[in-house]
């Protein structure tokens, strides 16, 4: 947690763009999605990073106010 806070803290820009999906497979209740993105992160104009990832989400879906939330967040990018 204090290395994602000093992240934030120090980067003048965070880009994430969501790709395609790869796979969805979804019931009811439940939902499993792997899709790629691309994350930029600049410190300042000479240090930019670049990743191009993957994640692999589970979902649950609460029956009572039909809301889906995370279950499982699993980054399988290659760094």
């Amino acid at each position: 947690m204090r290395t994602t806070l000093g992240l934030f803290q120090n980067v003048q820009r965070l880009d994430l763009v969501w790709n395609n999906i790869i796979l969805l497979t979804q019931d009811s209740l439940t939902a499993n999605v792997v899709r790629s993105f691309n994350l930029t992160i600049i410190f300042n104009p000479t240090d930019v990073i670049r990743v191009d990832g993957r994640v692999n989400l589970a979902l649950k879906k609460n029956p009572e106010n039909e809301k889906w939330q995370i279950s499982r967040w699993l980054d399988e990018s290659n760094f």
